[in-house]
């Protein structure tokens, strides 16, 4: 009789050592399982979350307003020795509006006259204002110029200080009036030349 109850009290002890170690790796599986997964849910978040901030950043930063230019173009050149040169050509210009006030511009345009041709690719800020149908401007424009001729060309750094005013004709199209001092320095000089510009301007 007492072998048997030794033997019992074995077997009730081995069963119960055998749950509790099953008791503790269930409870180990599921903690880890669980950590495993509030891992993965912050991972997930913080993936999400940068995603997001990135996304609005971006959304930020693309300008959503502006307005196109082409119109004719006078160009007052002072690069010949004997004089002014009077060149007639284009002018074209794009502007994305960052805040209701402030813009990055693209320039480009091109004159000729007497065998030459000037070409200049500029970009820098505009500030404006919208008063009732006018909206006057200003900007500081930095770029790179090309003057070609039948016996010679050069490229060189341009700059142009000026502005300007656009006067609306309908919804989303005006009229607009610029002038700028276009500055060039081809072939070693410095140039001092002025650009008005007239045409028709689409607001976005």
């Amino acid at each position: 009789m007492k072998y048997l109850t030794w033997l019992r009290m074995g077997i009730n002890s081995t069963t119960n050592s055998n749950d509790l170690a099953s008791n503790v790796f269930l409870s180990g599986l599921f903690t880890n399982l669980s950590n495993e997964e509030d891992r993965s849910v912050r991972k997930f978040s913080t993936i999400a979350f940068t995603l997001l901030m990135l996304s609005a950043a971006a959304s930020a930063q693309i300008p959503t307003k502006g307005n196109i230019f082409f119109g004719y173009s006078y160009n007052r050149a002072d690069f010949n020795a004997a004089g002014h040169s009077n060149l007639n050509g284009w002018e074209g210009s794009l502007e994305g509006k960052f805040l209701p006030w402030v813009g990055l511009v693209a320039d480009i345009s091109g004159h000729y006259g007497s065998g030459d041709s000037v070409y200049n690719v500029i970009f820098g800020p505009r500030v404006s204002v919208t008063v009732g149908k006018f909206t006057p401007f200003a900007h500081a424009l930095l770029g790179v110029g090309h003057f070609s001729s039948n016996s010679s060309s050069d490229t060189s750094f341009s700059d142009a200080l000026g502005g300007g005013i656009d006067y609306r004709l309908f919804h989303g199209i005006g009229w607009r009036f610029q002038g700028d001092a276009l500055q060039t320095r081809f072939f070693g000089n410095t140039q001092d030349d002025f650009r008005f510009s007239t045409g028709i301007v689409l607001h976005f």
